[in-house]
């Protein structure tokens, strides 16, 4: 569903079906964090942050349409300055959505 980040990548979810998410820790504060999400099915997914140790920031939901055949993706900056971690959750319109998801702070 989504390839490898390489040796910048922090979490890898390489393909999950339905609702989920993940945690990721290990955040340097000095270096960019961007987030991917890819997925497909012919439906949605909803995807909302939880950033605890930030409370000055705080990503707005976001719906991204997952069509049937090729995935659909997005990249979202969340910025320098993060560090320790945070959580995102994934709410798909059906059991059957397929999604993948990065987490990456390039160098």
């Amino acid at each position: 569903m989504i390839g490898y980040p390489g040796p910048d990548g922090l979490i890898w979810v390489q393909e999950q079906t339905g609702d989920g998410g993940f945690v990721s820790g290990g955040l340097a504060s000095s270096l960019d964090t961007f987030t991917t999400f890819a997925c497909e099915g012919g439906g949605s997914i909803e995807v909302a942050f939880r950033l605890d140790n930030h409370p000055d920031r705080d990503p707005a939901p976001f719906t991204l349409d997952c069509p049937a055949g090729t995935p659909a993706r997005v990249t979202v900056p969340l910025g320098t300055g993060l560090r320790g971690g945070f959580g995102a959750t994934v709410t798909a319109s059906s059991p059957s959505i397929r999604w993948g998801a990065t987490v990456v702070q390039p160098e």
